[in-house]
């Protein structure tokens, strides 16, 4: 795929992130009205730590959110395949 601006992209296209973590609704979520009843995202980390310092901050309670709230949103660890 050809970048146009390949100034502006965070990290390179090319490198290595075996480790991931995938979002997802649970059944039932009022947001699977807006996004469908089968969305995910899977966001993918060179590193194991890199990957569970996410998650531990995409799981926590956001900074700006109301007092109570918690995420509802479902999250799976997703690991390089064993050989």
């Amino acid at each position: 795929m050809k970048i146009c601006h390949a100034h502006n992209l965070n990290d390179a296209l090319d490198e290595n992130k075996p480790f991931g973590i995938t979002v997802s609704l649970p059944p039932g979520d009022s947001f699977q009205s807006l996004l469908g009843g089968t969305w995910e995202r899977t966001h993918w980390f060179a590193t194991e730590e890199q990957r569970d310092l996410a998650l531990e901050d995409m799981a926590s309670e956001h900074l700006y959110s109301r007092r109570g709230d918690r995420p509802t949103l479902i999250f799976e660890r997703v690991d390089p395949p064993q050989h």
